[in-house]
């Protein structure tokens, strides 16, 4: 059957869209304004056929209001991960923010490739305490799959009221088959500060979140230390490892503690003449001259990112561990009629010296990896992490600059070559796994004095302080 065209309709539908999408004809030139508007015309018209033809002609009946949401989301989707068409339901629930108490599993998540991949879980939460990890692709929740569906609808099932169970179905290299977890939703209050003094004279300083209060909770937790060091600190290790972000303004009042004055951090968006720059604090309290390490790794994104590259960018630290996550976009939520929403990047940061951060993360001055001995070496690939460069939609709909395609063939190229050496390692390697098992890491307390990587960011601070002593 041959569909008959509804002028007044089609009429009517492209206005609607034109009006939702917004079009700014009165910031634009005459002849750009008609070729935009002419050129959006043609697609809509595209749209509203293919949209005339499922509802005319698919086997049953549709809903047409969720076709268009459909098209509202998969649209967005071609933006960049983070951008997205919240619909009622998701709208309502972005009322929760980051004050640091909030229900749920106590993980952060993205999609990769329509499958959600744990970014890191956060300390003393359901889903730390299971065992979840870093890399794993959960794929089944309460034993129904959620692969395909989009990243708000997957994290919207994780979601739910606090004391409810809920199973957890996920996939891990080098396990064969579905890991299920059984876990219970926490209202959970995030402890973001923990320190101890290691090796009587150094500090470690980890921050779970940059949660409020964030820059004020790590000034507190190094007076306290302080008061009990008998001698001088002769280095604060500070571990931003698996910290998935959280405020801009503690960001900046974290980088504030360590430097005097200077950018913290900009912000560039479309018109690179328009930056937004946030300065240092120069009151509060502040620890400018003791030696400082800075540990990151591929679970270290956002504001962990803005104070690894306020810090890097000053020469106020050394930042050890792994390559950051990549995450220096800047989102915005507009409310549309009818209590929808969209998530759009407007922004993207820019470090002290303006290096960009997006997609690209922070490289730390000394590699270290997470493991010593002949694990590390048979693991040396960091591929645990899932990074921003990695997501399938990362920017595909905007236009790649020359030198964008360059670094990104450059660094696909690599990425070839180190899955390949990864591939011979693996065939020559001992089948007997060297690495704890689920059991002994579960069991285990986390002890910051035998973690290797805060162990070679003291031996790092010994070393500077020797040399401080040899040169006077």
């Amino acid at each position: 059957m041959k569909p008959v065209p509804m002028r007044g309709r089609k009429t009517a539908l492209l206005c609607l869209c034109l009006s939702i999408l917004g079009v700014g004809i009165g910031f634009l030139g005459t002849g750009k304004v008609l070729a935009t508007t002419k050129s959006r015309f043609e697609k809509l018209e595209l749209f509203n056929k293919v949209l005339f033809l499922v509802e005319g002609q698919y086997y049953r009946e549709v809903d047409t209001e969720k076709l268009i949401e459909g098209a509202l989301k998969g649209m967005m989707q071609t933006l960049d991960p983070h951008s997205a068409f919240l619909d009622k339901e998701v709208f309502q629930k972005m009322n929760e923010d980051t004050a640091g108490e909030f229900g749920g599993l106590g993980i952060e998540v993205t999609q990769k490739d329509g499958v959600l991949v744990v970014i890191t879980p956060i300390d003393d939460t359901p889903a730390f305490k299971a065992g979840l990890r870093s890399g794993d692709k959960i794929v089944e929740i309460n034993g129904e799959s959620i692969i395909g569906l989009a990243l708000d609808e997957a994290v919207d099932k994780m979601r739910g009221k606090p004391n409810t169970k809920i199973t957890v179905g996920i996939v891990r290299k080098g396990v064969e088959g579905i890991k299920l977890y059984n876990m219970v939703r926490k209202k959970i209050k995030i402890e973001a500060v923990k320190s101890e003094i290691i090796d009587e004279h150094f500090l470690y300083v980890r921050l779970t979140q940059f949660q409020q209060n964030a820059g004020k909770e790590i000034a507190d937790a190094i007076k306290e230390n302080r008061s009990k060091v008998k001698g001088s600190v002769n280095g604060i290790v500070l571990d931003l490892r698996s910290n998935p972000g959280g405020l801009l303004t503690e960001a900046v009042n974290v980088s504030s503690l360590f430097l005097k004055d200077g950018v913290v951090v900009s912000t560039e968006g479309r018109d690179p003449k328009q930056k937004e720059i946030h300065y240092v604090k120069k009151n509060g309290y502040k620890e400018t001259d003791v030696p400082l390490v800075v540990l990151v790794n591929g679970s270290s994104a956002s504001a962990s990112e803005i104070v690894a590259g306020a810090l890097q960018d000053h020469k106020r630290a050394i930042i050890m561990g792994t390559q950051s996550f990549g995450k220096g976009s800047v989102q915005t939520v507009a409310k549309l009629d009818g209590d929808y929403g969209v998530k759009l990047t407007i922004a993207q940061y820019l470090t002290p010296k303006d290096r960009r951060i997006q997609a690209i993360g922070i490289d730390p001055d000394v590699v270290v990896s997470e493991f010593e001995g002949e694990w590390a070496k048979e693991n040396a690939v960091d591929s645990t992490y899932i990074r921003e460069a990695d997501l399938r939609n990362h920017l595909t709909a905007t236009i790649e600059t020359p030198e964008e395609k360059k670094a990104r063939i450059a660094r696909e190229k690599e990425d070839r070559k180190r899955r390949q050496e990864a591939i011979k390692r693996a065939k020559l390697a001992n089948k007997e796994d060297k690495k704890p098992s689920d059991k002994e890491e579960l069991q285990r307390k986390y002890a910051p004095a035998e973690d290797f990587q805060v162990i070679q960011a003291v031996k790092h601070l010994k070393t500077f302080s020797l040399a401080k002593e040899m040169s006077k």
